[in-house]
């Protein structure tokens, strides 16, 4: 089994290339796929950039070129819900495009024909992190994550996807990366640390979080891929 783990930034996946043994590094379509091993466990680590789009090619790319078996997201997000507060680690448990839109052809807001609205991630791997969670002290949130090409600072906005989506986060790549796995018949997890609350210029609290985080996300992940492997 081969184990594909994801970021959007180089930032977050620094810490997870850092841990691996035998690591060798393939250029292909633009983009660095880090190969290696984690306590014996095979795992490719890649950085999509940041949207939807690269999410896709990347994504696809782990699965169909490098062969992996699974993919395991981490990154950070902005809070929707009023119970997630910066630091806080969320898992999503379906993921949706607040960002897709032909209601003018009578559909919902975020579904296309033969699509659907939300794709739920695997229940093993979610269960999974929450016994990661328990041993680790942590407390885990769950909830539906919102994916756009759009970085959402305003209130209104906001309020409008939580709303429409029953959506708890946001960020820009979750629900590209669930497409393709769906697709494929993946099994795929997304993590995400809350780095602001998605109704201002969040770039200060950006910054300033995205260091910690990734340690913190990338020890997680880890800790999940270890636990995966005594499966």
């Amino acid at each position: 089994m081969k184990i594909a783990i994801m970021g959007a930034m180089p930032e977050e996946i620094e810490p997870l290339v850092d841990k691996l043994d035998n690591v060798s590094m393939t250029v292909y379509a633009a983009n660095k796929y880090y190969e290696g091993s984690y306590k014996g466990q095979e795992v490719v680590v890649a950085y999509s950039k940041i949207g939807k789009v690269f999410a896709t090619l990347t994504a696809t790319i782990l699965l169909e070129k490098f062969g992996c078996d699974m993919l395991l997201f981490s990154g950070v997000a902005g809070a929707i819900s009023d119970d997630l507060k910066i630091g806080d680690l969320v898992i999503a448990d379906g993921l949706c495009q607040h960002d897709l839109d032909i209601t003018a052809f009578g559909h919902p807001y975020g579904f296309v024909p033969e699509g659907e609205v939300c794709i739920p991630t695997d229940p093993k791997l979610r269960s999974i992190a929450k016994a990661v969670a328990a041993k680790k002290g942590l407390t885990l949130k769950e909830g539906v994550i919102a994916t756009g090409d759009q970085f959402i600072a305003d209130v209104e906005r906001k309020t409008w996807i939580g709303k429409t989506f029953d959506a708890h986060a946001l960020e820009m790549e979750g629900a590209a990366v669930a497409v393709v796995c769906n697709a494929l018949n993946t099994p795929f997890f997304i993590l995400r640390a809350i780095s602001d609350a998605a109704d201002m210029d969040a770039s200060f609290n950006f910054d300033e979080f995205l260091e910690s985080s990734a340690k913190i996300s990338a020890d997680f992940i880890l800790s999940m891929v270890e636990h995966i492997q005594e499966d």
